[in-house]
């Protein structure tokens, strides 16, 4: 297999013809997404939000929004890939450049060789013309980029390394440490299925209110007003994939709370821990909501739900959420979990523990993530959620139940933490659920897989209180 796999064939390589200029400004498309990536790059920024802050400044049309997003999450999905197919073409290594040459190396490299429709000298001047500043920098982008158009095809790579994991790790556009994880616990065919997955687009999932529309109205009205197009989800009774483009921000259905952007297996953790109309359910983790809404939807805004969270800007997110989708039960109360255990010690029916966690299951729509974890960062978060759980457990009333969740696949945020807890509170069992979505394992925990089910990494357990 070479290291392109999914990288298109066939392109018409630019040849020897030196990159057009022109005095025109470049692509807005490329502009923005090249001062992203600088961000995400040097400000050590989240790309989701310093697009945001870009599209915030500047009014663009729909399809340079599409192509920016595109551009800034295939770069920083194929990092380290495109870093190995450009080192042939570059006399010097690329960790050595300026920040701004090795972001827009890397951006153009990523239009060239994974996106068909885009004119390779359109690619390679835009890039040049951004790069003009200090002397030589526009110069040494143009040959380093005419160079890399005329390699041809995917098959004249560099010679991968010849060490099995890091020719893995590079193919597939990993750091050695999490791929070394993977292919320990899942072995190389299905580790590599994971890290592929993990890379591709992810869909665009809904929500659909059910407390205003059920599925298939939302689906019409989508397709009527917006003339998206979706097909219910696979596993969540509730959800729907939309298989044409769009942002939901500016959809009426949106502004009118009829939907939601969620994933489909964050849809069902808040199904695992079955809230009831009536009940006193509690958030511990609220922010931004899209969990905490989607408990007041199924207990149709009829009981109260706690929504805990320490920082006063994110929680004021659900606050909106709820009142954007018309549920009345939801109360914001502000600070951590452990601080507010006592107010409400033995208070709740039902509790969600949507643990932080280093949020290596969701790579496909964080990408820039799996360039800053380090190996040490998962026993640093799974002390973190060792003590979350235990403050969120002491309000539980006997006979109730927990959901602890993590959007994460590591044994040690979710194996460990939760039988380190088993074994500290007695008066807590493994609650499994007998039919459920996704059938859980020996160890009662409900793990959706990316390459298996077509969803973000999501682990979860129910615990109930004897």
């Amino acid at each position: 297999m070479t290291a392109a796999a999914g990288a298109p064939r066939g392109r018409r390589p630019a040849g020897d013809r030196p990159a057009r200029r022109s005095a025109a400004r470049p692509s807005p498309a490329r502009e923005v997404a090249a001062r992203v990536l600088e961000r995400v790059e040097t400000d050590a920024a989240f790309a989701d939000l310093a697009l945001d802050a870009e599209l915030a400044r500047r009014a663009l049309p729909p399809r340079d929004i599409a192509l920016a997003t595109e551009l800034i999450y295939g770069t920083l999905r194929w990092q380290r890939y495109l870093d190995w197919i450009l080192s042939p073409h570059s006399r010097r290594r690329l960790p050595s450049l300026d920040a701004r040459v090795r972001v827009l190396l890397r951006l153009t490299a990523y239009q060239l060789a994974f996106l068909e429709r885009v004119p390779a000298f359109a690619a390679v001047n835009d890039a040049v013309t951004l790069a003009r500043g200090a002397p030589g920098v526009a110069e040494y982008v143009n040959a380093v980029l005419r160079a890399f158009a005329r390699r041809g095809a995917p098959e004249r790579e560099p010679a991968p390394p010849r060490e099995a994991l890091e020719a893995l790790a590079t193919r597939c556009s990993f750091p050695s440490w999490l791929a070394a994880r993977w292919l320990a616990r899942y072995g190389a065919e299905e580790a590599e299925a994971l890290m592929r997955a993990l890379n591709e687009r992810p869909p665009l999932t809904l929500r659909a209110n059910t407390r205003r529309t059920g599925r298939d109205a939302l689906a019409e009205r989508l397709r009527a007003e917006e003339q998206v197009q979706t097909r219910p989800t696979t596993l969540a009774p509730e959800g729907l994939v939309a298989e044409s483009g769009g942002a939901p921000g500016r959809w009426r259905a949106f502004a009118e709370g009829d939907c939601v952007a969620q994933d489909e297996a964050s849809m069902l953790v808040a199904r695992l821990l079955e809230p009831a109309p009536g009940e006193t359910v509690a958030d511990v983790c609220a922010a931004p909501g899209t969990k905490t809404t989607h408990l007041a939807q199924l207990m149709d805004d009829r009981g109260r739900v706690l929504a805990l969270d320490p920082q006063p800007a994110r929680l004021a997110r659900v606050t909106e959420a709820a009142a954007r989708l018309g549920l009345t039960i939801v109360e914001t109360i502000e600070g951590p979990v452990e601080t507010l255990a006592p107010r409400w010690a033995g208070a709740c029916d039902r509790v969600l523990v949507d643990a932080p966690c280093t949020n290596l299951g969701v790579l496909r729509r964080n990408p820039e993530v799996k360039w800053r974890r380090q190996p040490g960062d998962v026993a640093a978060v799974a002390e973190r959620q060792r003590s979350i759980l235990t403050a969120a457990a002491t309000l539980v009333r006997p006979g109730g139940c927990l959901v602890y969740a993590t959007c994460s696949l590591e044994p040690e945020e979710n194996d460990a933490v939760v039988r380190d807890f088993l074994a500290a509170q007695p008066e807590f069992g493994r609650d499994t659920p007998a039919d459920f979505f996704v059938a859980p394992d020996a160890a009662g925990f409900v793990r959706f897989l990316p390459h298996r089910h077509a969803t973000d990494g999501f682990t979860a357990i129910r615990l109930r209180r004897r």
